[in-house]
């Protein structure tokens, strides 16, 4: 299936009003594979008919990617110029909306050496470190979705058809973000409220802890005073709602990263910097990775962990039921846009300031008093399974189901 004018535009039309929800007279700036320049005109269309100015695309080419690895010296790798970190704050400073198009070839990079992959993304993090702080605090609407490349297709369905791989994703696609129905805006808007009413439920109880079980998963997670639940959409400080991940079916906090004991074992590979992790399994003691192992990628794995003192402690939790429609589709998507939503996960590195009260206000060190994790990293990795229970445990010590055997234990979830 080569997707119709008809159904890129529907998927656009959503994608600028519900997911990045650019206003009037703001900015654009539009991230993305060159192969989804189809998509992105009809993204641009739709924007500029929402009433967007100065809409601006950054256009990426992973074949070019993979000859800088191949080629360039470290020194070149490790630089960012300063106009590319002047762009983004420019951008920021001026209140423009974020939109990334996020589909990766989960094997670009396996041939390159890790160190150089781990030096690179250092550097990119640190130059663009202010320009993040944007993001994670909610300061301008931001979104993220995908759409299918032939890479990223070929290893989701295990296929030299790339044609056949494509039109599969696509169809995939439209239906786990709603554009196959016929109202795919309202169709967000009543699942937000779904996610609300889980996110307000867990706001109210404030549990003291959380206790994760299963066969993977052995895990005790203390949480901050005054920890602020997220989930759905999301409100910028410029006064706009936003779908900041397209899909999402997770509810989600910050741990208190000084408080995480036990052991966690990933049920989907996570896809790092063009580089799989599968089959890895990591050790907390207050809170720091003490221990850990990798059947394929530890030499990756090795590298994120090292990325700075943050990245061995967690920075987020979050929710998502056994039952979503990623992980109906049984499907391994190598993206963690997508896998994220199939399967409770946690998330080694920074937390969100704004999963504690105030915390959007605050310093980063005035963030880790409060026990909310600060790092140059943020990479989530899946826990869930059918078998999974997560029990909130109260200030008296009662414990009370979250999720149990892997689906919501909360009534009207």
């Amino acid at each position: 299936m080569v997707p119709t004018k008809e159904q890129l535009s529907k998927y656009a039309h959503l994608t600028i009003k519900m997911g990045v929800n650019v206003q009037k007279g703001q900015a654009l700036l539009i991230n993305a594979p060159i192969e989804a320049r189809q998509f992105v005109h009809h993204l641009v269309e739709e924007a500029y008919e929402a009433g967007s100015e100065d809409v601006q695309v950054n256009w990426t080419d992973e074949v070019l990617t993979k000859k800088r690895y191949d080629h360039e010296p470290l020194s070149v790798l490790e630089h960012v110029p300063d106009w590319v970190v002047e762009r983004q704050m420019t951008h920021a400073k001026n209140g423009g909306a974020v939109l990334n198009i996020h589909a990766p070839n989960p094997d670009l990079l396996e041939d390159v050496d890790a160190e150089r992959v781990a030096k690179a993304s250092k550097a990119r993090s640190e130059a663009l470190k202010d320009f993040k702080k944007y993001i994670i605090n909610d300061k301008i609407q931001w979104s993220i979705v995908s759409v299918p490349t032939e890479a990223w297709a070929k290893k989701i369905y295990d296929t030299d058809d790339a044609d056949k791989a494509v039109e599969d994703l696509w169809k995939r696609i439209f239906q786990i973000v709603r554009v196959d129905q016929d109202d795919p805006i309202q169709a967000w808007k009543d699942h937000n409220e779904t996610l609300f009413h889980i996110r307000d439920y867990l706001n109210d109880k404030q549990y003291d802890a959380l206790e994760y079980s299963s066969e993977y998963v052995d895990l005790t997670v203390k949480l901050p005073e005054n920890h602020v639940w997220a989930g759905g959409g999301a409100v910028a400080e410029t006064g706009a709602s936003f779908n900041p991940n397209m899909p999402t079916e997770e509810v989600f906090t910050a741990p208190d990263f000084r408080g995480v004991n036990g052991t966690v074992q990933n049920t989907k590979p996570l896809n790092y910097n063009g580089n799989l992790i599968d089959d890895f399994k990591l050790t907390f003691k207050d809170g720091e990775v003490v221990e850990y192992e990798a059947s394929k990628g530890e030499e990756t794995l090795k590298h994120l962990l090292d990325s700075d003192e943050g990245a061995k402690y967690l920075g987020e939790i979050a929710l998502v039921p056994h039952s979503s429609p990623i992980s109906q589709s049984e499907l391994v998507f190598f993206n963690t846009l997508y896998d994220e939503n199939a399967s409770c996960h946690l998330a080694l590195g920074s937390a969100y300031p704004t999963n504690v009260e105030g915390g959007e206000k605050l310093e980063d060190e005035e963030l880790k008093e409060k026990g909310i994790n600060t790092s140059l990293i943020h990479e989530d990795f899946m826990v869930g399974s059918a078998d999974l229970n997560v029990y909130g445990v109260t200030k008296d010590g009662d414990k009370e189901p979250i999720i149990k055997d892997g689906e919501w234990a909360i009534k009207g979830a």
